[in-house]
């Protein structure tokens, strides 16, 4: 019989084994010759001598149907058919489940294998939405060392070649720079250190990280130090190409100071997601 309406395309709409009448008004029914058993009667049409019967005169129980009245091996049972299921759910094809389908909010942290996402690849092209992971996310960490002996003597601020450089994945994003770099002073020597920005063409920090003499060993000998930077950029703007390089210059009444002497300095970049 033809639908009014949409075609049914989901559900159990299939017919069963086929029966033969006897002296009793119970039947087992069954699907490949295997017991079946319907939700209910009213999922049932069943056609006797080319009767359809009615869903009262009729009722289940487990795979076992009783007609209304006891039969004959004269009668005929012409089939019984199933129209779906109560409550059935039909499985969906690989792949059919679009972004659409999937309710907003309905994918929730539980719901997240653990290091699925922060053990990945963060990449646009690998198909990972950065922003996901939430302000505050450390995105990426690009370090530098750097043992090699610097002089500064100039009285304004020069390169020291020591340099870090960082692709950002968000152009939200801010950066920790830190710088961790030794010093060795003279007793009247007096300098500063700061960052570079090529992508601001400026120094970026508000103030210089300074220092001065009189530093010195008990035996007049100049003495080595450890000086610091820790500066959280704004959100970069871009997703371009940047260095950062440590900049010093010496302003004492001895000119001259020396950067990496005897021991290894370090400069940290710390990408966070904003």
């Amino acid at each position: 019989m033809p639908f009014i309406g949409n075609q049914p395309t989901s559900g159990r709409f299939i017919e069963l084994d086929s029966l033969t009448a006897s002296a009793t008004a119970n039947y087992t029914l069954q699907l490949n010759s295997a017991n079946f058993e319907p939700e209910s009667v009213n999922n049932l049409l069943v056609s006797i001598n080319g009767v359809i019967q009615g869903s009262s005169t009729m009722s289940l129980n487990g795979a076992v149907l009783t007609v209304g009245a006891t039969l004959s091996s004269s009668d005929t049972i012409d089939f019984v058919r199933v129209f779906g299921n109560v409550g059935t759910v039909s499985t969906p094809t690989d792949g059919s489940v679009t972004a659409n389908k999937i309710g907003t909010g309905a994918v929730t942290s539980a719901k997240i294998a653990d290091g699925t996402i922060v053990n990945a690849d963060i990449n646009a092209s690998a198909g990972i939405d950065t922003s996901k992971l939430g302000t505050g996310a450390v995105l990426q960490v690009v370090q530098n060392t750097s043992s090699t002996m610097k002089e500064i003597s100039d009285n304004t601020f020069a390169t020291t070649d020591f340099a870090v450089t960082i692709v950002p994945k968000l152009s939200t994003s801010k950066l920790l720079l830190t710088v961790s770099v030794y010093i060795t002073i003279p007793d009247s020597g007096q300098g500063s250190i700061n960052i570079y920005s090529s992508a601001d063409s400026a120094l970026i920090t508000d103030k210089t990280n300074g220092f001065g003499g009189p530093y010195g060993n008990m035996d007049g000998s100049s003495l080595e130090s450890i000086n610091t930077i820790n500066f959280l950029t704004d959100a970069v703007g871009s997703t371009s190409s940047r260095t950062y390089t440590l900049y010093g210059k010496s302003t004492g009444t001895d000119p001259t100071y020396f950067m990496n002497s005897t021991r290894l300095s370090t400069f940290t970049i710390m990408e966070i997601g904003g």
